[in-house]
This record gives C-alpha cells, structure tokens and sequence, in this order.
C-alpha cells in the first residue's frame, strides 16, 4: 500500500454560462474622466510642477533647455501635517523655485545665501555672511570686467544700472555697518552664475510666502535653441515647431543631464 497520499479527485464542473460583456455607458467615462483630472491637479497643484530654464543665471547647476520638476511639499507649513509629510525648513545652500517679487506672475529660480537675521556682503565678488567666507564650489564668473555695485554689495552711494527704485530706497535703510541684514521671513538669493544673474542685489528680499519649492529632477533637457518659430503663435508655426522637437529629439536632447536630481 502506497503511503503517498493522493488529492481526492472532484466530479468536472458544468461549463459556465458566458455572460454578455456590457460596455461602460458615457457616465462612467466621464467619471473616469473627472477622476484623472481632479488627481492631476491635486499633483499639480500640492505636490510638483513642471518649470523650464530660460535663462544663464544658474549655470553650470541649471543649463538654459533644462526641464524641471519642482517639488512643493518639501517646504510646506509644519503642524499635525509635519508628522506625514517631509516637511523641511529652507536652508543656506539650497536652490529654491519662487514668484519674483517685483512681478509675481513671473518665476525665479536661485539659490538661497542669507537665512533672516543674516548680514550678508560680497567682497571682490567673494559672499560673506554674518562675517565669514562662504563656501560656493558650485558659483562661476564669465563676465571678465569688475562692477563696483556687482562685486562689492551693498553699496549706498552708487545703485547699478539695473537696481529696482523701490529696492534701492529699502536697501540704504537695510545696511549696518556694510553689512545686509536679511529681515524676518525673507531671504537673500544670489544666482550661481555670479556675474550674468539678476537676483537680490538688484530686486531685493524674496519673502517666504513667495517660494514654491524646491527643484528636484531635470526630466528633460534641450541643448540647442528652437528656431524663431517658437516666438509666434500661429498653429502653421506652433506644427512646424513640433515637427522639428521630433525630429532632433535624439541629437538635441543632453541625455547626460536628463533624469538628474538638482543640488
């Protein structure tokens, strides 16, 4: 007698009846529909947003064509919310994503130098806070002339040729002893292309309700520039546009940078 016990064998099942297969009506695509939409702007709106450089004014961290994804949690309020999200205070060094405070529609992308209740100078173009050199191995100059404004901030007597009026009357009254001294709940940003950026020393303090976020990942990244297409809204050239992306989408893409996390 074997000792292998056997699975007892079940009499076969009746073949089910095939069921008619119904087609979901308008009303549940239109469902569907608002669903992905509602979840689309919920990631928009609180969590990333997309943003492009279009300037030099952060190189060689962020290259003109790069493509963003700005990470909005990062900086949000603390609270009960603090305990689930990863909340973080905005810290020396980090880059920072923020509506420019002179026209607000408008975004900026710097980095942050002085934290509030800092006192901030350059000198020969070198960024002092709060009486000792900072470290920036991340900054370049491709500018080779010297500007006075520029390279020795603050300065009270002689404003730059692009100082904002308003900015230049906050700024005298903000001097102490040559130093800048940053307000409560605003911050001092300097671009690290040190020499071709417009940032605090021309505009001014970006108050915190001003910042979005972070930047977090180049997704995408463009070398070369667009032809002048790209300037007119016509469909004809908004098409040929288009067509061009496609067809030097291998060429002109920097894979290099594509999927790098910025810092």
């Amino acid at each position: 007698m074997s000792d292998v016990l056997e699975q007892p064998v079940s009499p076969p099942a009746a073949a089910p009846t095939p069921v008619a297969r119904r087609r979901p009506g308008w009303p549940s695509t239109l469902q569907s529909l608002a669903v992905t939409v509602v979840i689309a702007l919920f990631v928009i709106s609180f969590i990333v947003q997309a943003f492009q450089i279009p300037s030099e004014s952060m190189e060689n961290t962020l290259l003109v064509g790069d493509y963003l994804l700005v990470d909005k949690v990062h900086y949000g309020p603390g609270g009960s919310w603090g305990k689930i999200l990863p909340y973080a205070p905005i810290q020396r060094g980090d880059i920072i994503v923020f509506h420019y405070p002179v026209h607000p529609q408008q975004h900026f992308v710097k980095r942050v130098i002085g934290l509030p209740g800092d006192r901030v100078r350059l000198l020969d173009s070198r960024v002092l806070v709060n009486g000792f050199p900072l470290r920036e191995d991340y900054v370049i100059h491709t500018w080779p002339g010297w500007d006075r404004f520029r390279d020795d901030f603050p300065l009270t007597d002689l404003p730059g040729s692009s100082v904002e009026p308003r900015w230049w009357e906050q700024l005298r009254r903000q001097v102490r002893d040559g130093e800048l001294i940053v307000p409560p709940n605003h911050y001092f940003v300097l671009g690290d292309n040190r020499d071709e950026s417009l940032d605090s020393r021309y505009w001014g303090f970006v108050p915190r309700e001003n910042i979005i976020g972070r930047p977090l990942v180049i997704y995408w990244s463009w070398r070369s520039p667009r032809p002048a297409a790209q300037a007119s809204s016509a469909w004809g050239d908004k098409l040929s546009l288009f067509l061009y992306d496609v067809t030097h989408l291998f060429q002109d893409t920097r894979w290099d940078r594509t999927l790098r996390l910025v810092r």
